[in-house]
């Protein structure tokens, strides 16, 4: 897969501001709110089981026609900040924008002409066809008891190609791998044929095949489209290759965004992800080689002095 051929600017902090030079990987360049097609402002996003927000004052806009890839380690807040981007999580404070309009100023058939989601909590009867599931994608544009059109067959022939699962399309999901419900699942939001497409760690359980099939889906929406993608990666440097702005996050902060060359550095992994590693660039973007989890101060025994003082017979 070829590099982005967008030139994306990077968002800035939570108080509208370019961010300072001391978070790794900044990028001077802002998308505004007000050129964005998504945009989170000043976001405080809590679950009601919890006593302090995951994301507490945060600010996010993704750029129109681009990818923008939210990485973190574990419990970062990256799949709570899309939560809350996609109105599947209520924000304490802030707002989120579709197009300059609050998502709340949305009915539920507005938002998801405009918005599409693909989560990591969805079910389905094993029973229904993929052809069927696909066709559940239309809902928004049609009435309750309106017949399907020539408008919604075209939208799901094309998004059952896009998403490479035709030769699926009379199997029961039930029935598929993995890997194939995925694309199943990708090409019913495709047929929804919105603006704003998020995604929730799609690659995470796929093989490596499967992977690079949703790799290249995304490519092929922002290369062939207007659409604005939001993904949230596990792997840093599957992001970086697919990406045209990336935001890391940790502990609930944007601790630095940009495009890939300008955030994924080695300060950035030592100070995000707790690694040591090396970065090379080359034409597919970085490329990540890690090298030992980094320790704070010493304090945290490693796994090796663990094991030669169990050798030794120490207490």
């Amino acid at each position: 897969m070829s590099r982005p051929r967008t030139d994306p600017k990077s968002r800035t902090n939570g108080d509208d501001t370019t961010e300072s030079e001391d978070r790794p990987g900044t990028d001077s360049g802002q998308v505004s709110p007000e050129s964005a097609a998504l945009t989170g402002e000043r976001l405080v996003l809590q679950y009601p089981s919890s006593d302090e927000p995951v994301v507490d004052g945060e600010t996010l806009s993704a750029q129109p026609g681009a990818v923008t890839a939210l990485v973190g380690p574990n419990g970062s807040g990256k799949s709570t900040l899309l939560k809350g981007l996609a109105d599947q999580l209520e924000p304490e404070a802030g707002s989120v924008l579709v197009d300059g309009q609050t998502i709340q100023s949305l009915d539920q058939k507005e938002l998801a002409r405009r918005l599409g989601l693909l989560s990591q909590e969805r079910t389905s009867p094993d029973s229904i066809t993929v052809e069927k599931l696909v066709y559940h994608g239309r809902y928004p544009h049609r009435g309750f008891f309106e017949s399907v059109t020539a408008e919604d067959e075209r939208a799901v022939d094309r998004a059952i190609q896009l998403a490479g699962c035709d030769h699926l399309r009379e199997r029961e999901v039930g029935s598929l791998s993995g890997g194939q419900k995925q694309l199943a699942w990708i090409a019913m939001v495709l047929a929804q044929e919105t603006d704003v497409l998020l995604l929730d760690e799609p690659t995470t359980f796929l093989d490596l095949h499967h992977q690079l099939e949703v790799m290249e889906i995304v490519e092929t929406l922002r290369d062939e489209s207007d659409i604005t993608v939001v993904v949230v990666l596990h792997d840093i440097e599957q992001a970086a290759r697919l990406a045209d702005q990336m935001v890391a996050l940790k502990d609930g902060e944007i601790r630095a965004s940009g495009t890939p060359e300008a955030v994924v550095t080695e300060e950035l992994l030592a100070e995000v992800f707790e690694i040591d590693a090396t970065v090379e660039s080359t034409p597919h973007g970085p490329r990540i080689e890690p090298l030992r989890p980094r320790h704070d101060d010493d304090d945290q025994e490693r796994p090796t002095e663990r094991v030669a003082r169990s050798d030794s017979g120490s207490d």
